[in-house]
């Protein structure tokens, strides 16, 4: 039951990576769940726009794609996150970069856990549960 981090051609770092892993297991255990094991893969948008348009049919950039390997309440899978569009969206949204990594992160775990975004009342469910959980994050001692 392991949380692992990857780069794959891009020149960044995620900071706080053992609090961060302490919060995913705490999400994912107050679903009723077990952490299995995830890879959060930080890579650049055309790596992203690949993957789209292989596995998803998509034509278009987006900040996070998760493949989801769950094994009955088993939580695991692999989150591939752009960090071009982290970035972007952390300037259009005006928020830190840091803060923008960890609501795609836990938007990847939600997903994995059954959360969808796809029609307007499930996004706005999504972002709730965003909210909440970063706010348990800034709770937890680092």
């Amino acid at each position: 039951m392991s949380i692992f981090f990857h780069k794959e051609g891009i020149n960044f770092d995620i900071r706080e990576r053992q609090k961060i892993r302490q919060w995913i297991k705490k999400v994912i255990e107050n679903e009723g769940k077990k952490l299995g094991e995830l890879n959060v893969i930080l890579t650049g948008d055309k790596e992203l726009l690949e993957l789209n348009k292989t596995y998803l049919s998509g034509k278009y950039l987006t900040d996070v794609i998760t493949f989801e390997y769950n094994q009955e309440k088993k939580i695991s899978g692999d989150i591939y996150i752009s960090v071009e569009r982290i970035r972007e969206n952390a300037l259009k949204f005006n928020e830190r970069v840091d803060r923008e990594i960890l609501r795609v992160i836990i938007h990847g775990i939600l997903h994995l856990m059954g959360y969808k975004d796809k029609k307007d009342e499930e996004q706005t469910k999504m972002r709730q549960r965003e909210d909440e959980c970063l706010y348990m994050f800034d709770k937890m001692k680092g």
